[in-house]
């Protein structure tokens, strides 16, 4: 069995996506419709920068998820690959769960752009910039990373985000509460501490705010049938019926991203070769989680041609 899966904030980087639309009309069509859509040149700041603008959450996030479904596009359409026909689940990294969606048709690609848009302004805007932070805990499972959240909390939020893999979890909350966290990873057994480059604390309570304007947002555009089963993020487990998937995605910002628990829950479910569109930042997380698995990461024009032939 196969699961496609896309990646998540973080894996943006200057230059992304430039070499793909430059090989493949398919990919363009993609990048122009984003911009078209969004109201903006965001392939440019993608492919030129400047890097603080391509940062911003409410860009990174529909730049991330048009990377990965240009990609998608080329491996279907050049490729001649069905995902339905070649995959058994989807599943996405945080903003790669819409992505995830869009692949499986519960959302068009011009509804997905407009949605990451608004979830990455109402990420930001729910926290005051300078209140909030993240920090990555190295070295550290999640009963480890729990119960330092729990001592450095001191009355603020302080909450797992991310359970990434056996030995990365993020944690998430108000600023004081972090860095008191990062104090104490030592006396938790925890091998390092690292505060994120963030511009909020996502995947914690205080994103309350953007939870509530992403349910008023599917009041209008609602998830249709998907083509494929999604691995939730908040759940690790399958879901496919569009009215659970629409309160899942509302929970899911403010609720932690358990992706360990999904990756095992796919190998337990028979997954046996993960497929990486857009990205390579997921591929070592499931292979520490998972085990014994096949994993292929594909970005480029190369990449792609190779996994066509393979699949």
């Amino acid at each position: 069995m196969r699961a496609f899966v896309f990646p998540g904030q973080g894996s943006q980087k200057i230059g992304m996506g430039a070499d793909l639309a430059e090989a493949s009309a398919i990919a363009r069509e993609v990048f122009e419709e984003v911009d078209d859509v969004l109201g903006q040149n965001l392939s440019r700041i993608m492919w030129e920068g400047p890097e603080d603008e391509l940062t911003l959450t409410e860009n990174a996030q529909p730049a991330i998820m048009a990377n990965a479904i240009a990609a998608l596009r080329v491996l279907e359409k050049e490729g001649g690959i069905a995902l339905a026909q070649k995959g058994d689940f989807v599943a996405g990294h945080s903003l790669g769960e819409y992505t995830a969606l869009c692949a499986v048709g519960a959302f068009s690609l011009a509804d997905t752009a407009r949605l990451l848009k608004l979830r990455g302004r109402s990420m930001q805007a729910a926290v005051p910039v300078g209140e909030g932070a993240m920090a990555a805990l190295l070295g550290a499972d999640i009963e480890k990373a729990t119960a330092l959240a729990q001592a450095a909390a001191q009355g603020e939020v302080c909450s797992v985000a991310n359970d990434n893999d056996p030995t990365q979890v993020v944690l998430s909350g108000h600023r004081g509460a972090i860095e008191r966290a990062i104090g104490l990873v030592k006396e938790h057994g925890i091998k390092r501490g690292v505060a994120l480059p963030v511009s909020a604390p996502f995947h914690c309570a205080l994103m309350q705010p953007a939870a509530d304007a992403m349910a008023e947002a599917f009041e209008t555009t609602e998830p249709a049938t998907l083509r494929l089963p999604l691995f939730a993020n908040v759940t690790a487990a399958m879901v496919s019926d569009p009215a659970e998937v629409k309160r899942l995605l509302v929970e899911q910002v403010t609720g932690r991203v358990r992706w360990r628990e999904s990756a095992i829950a796919m190998r337990e479910a028979g997954v046996e070769h993960f497929v990486e569109l857009g990205g390579k930042v997921l591929a070592p997380m499931i292979k520490r989680s998972a085990g014994e698995v096949d994993v292929t990461s594909a970005i480029t024009m190369q990449d792609i041609e190779a996994l066509a032939k393979a699949l």
